[in-house]
């Protein structure tokens, strides 16, 4: 296909949780051999405005040439992010210190039991619920650490005290590790979310929308719908994610479920509006997980090849995903 990756690019001016998907998906469009994902990215890089995460990002997984020259731009533009940068390239490689931070190098936190990783969040180096940027790669490395695990309880105190040095935003994988304790969250999140920090109210608000009471059923059914009537493509993935919670009690959301899932262009997406079926009704979903082994995404993919009836065209499929090292 040579489909532009332009709607893509569009998204990098949206908010975090956009722009950085879409990055993600463009570092690896380019790598893929797209021209236009990879001038979309580094034009980003001269004049966006995360654009130090996504040069690292770009330097851990692009070749060299396709990044070394924007040294110039680095320098120009180092010291007026919002977030201290943190990882080691490309910053060595440009001959750069940048303000309030180093870069030895940092191990492994994996083999930390959560009692050590907590303590490492819990050290005090705090001042008004910020992190200080000397410690701050060592605290994003112990959520990215629990995010990965079981719930950990003791997380939920630490919140508070988990935002950047500016104070303006959480550390990076604090939103992955407070989502892994689900409903465990939500008698905290009523503080966080009248807390007159920005990003601890919004993180309240969020936990508290994705885990409401069956009172709240008939509203997310109206505003899943109303998205579908307005053309929303960005985002009723998680309003469906929120009523698959609720189980057969959400029915009245099918129809408009099955309507995303046949016609989003975010494939992305997918494998959200399926599991939201599955969760609310799982009748007649045998083509959808056939055709899911299909489908460019692997969570939908995966899916496919948990739920797609036995036929010998479903089984020859998954065994050509099985040979495929690109998948």
């Amino acid at each position: 296909m040579n489909l532009s990756p332009k709607p893509v690019v569009d998204q990098l001016a949206g908010d975090e949780e956009e722009w950085s998907r879409a990055a993600d998906v463009l570092v690896l469009l380019a790598v893929a051999g797209s021209d236009e994902a990879r001038e979309g990215l580094r034009t980003y890089v001269r004049e966006g405005e995360h654009w130090a995460r996504v040069l690292e990002s770009v330097a851990d997984s692009w070749p060299g040439e396709w990044w070394e020259d924007l040294g110039d731009v680095a320098r120009a533009r180092i010291g007026g992010e919002e977030d201290l940068p943190w990882s080691f390239e490309p910053w060595s490689r440009f001959g750069l210190e940048v303000p309030g931070r180093r870069f030895p190098p940092r191990p492994s936190l994996d083999g930390l039991s959560d009692e050590e990783l907590l303590l490492l969040l819990a050290a005090d180096d705090t001042e008004s619920g910020t992190t200080s940027g000397t410690t701050s790669g060592t605290k994003a490395d112990a959520l990215r650490a629990l995010a990965g695990r079981e719930p950990a309880e003791g997380l939920l105190p630490l919140v508070p005290s988990l935002g950047t040095g500016n104070g303006r935003r959480p550390l990076p994988f604090l939103r992955r590790a407070v989502d892994r304790l689900g409903a465990l969250a939500v008698p905290a999140a009523r503080g966080w979310a009248v807390d007159e920090r920005e990003w601890l109210s919004r993180l309240g608000t969020d936990v508290l929308a994705d885990h409401p009471g069956p009172e709240a059923i008939p509203g997310l059914v109206a505003e899943l719908a109303d998205q579908w009537e307005a053309r929303v493509w960005c985002g009723p993935d998680e309003t469906a994610k929120r009523l698959a919670r609720f189980g057969p009690e959400a029915a009245d959301a099918v129809p408009v479920l099955r309507a995303y899932w046949l016609h989003t262009p975010h494939s992305y997406e997918r494998a959200g509006y399926l599991q939201a079926l599955a969760a609310i009704d799982p009748t007649g979903l045998d083509d959808a997980y056939t055709e899911s082994l299909w489908d460019c995404e692997k969570r939908t993919r995966l899916l496919g090849i948990a739920s797609a009836p036995h036929r010998p065209q479903t089984m020859e499929r998954i065994a050509v995903l099985r040979d495929d090292t690109m998948r």
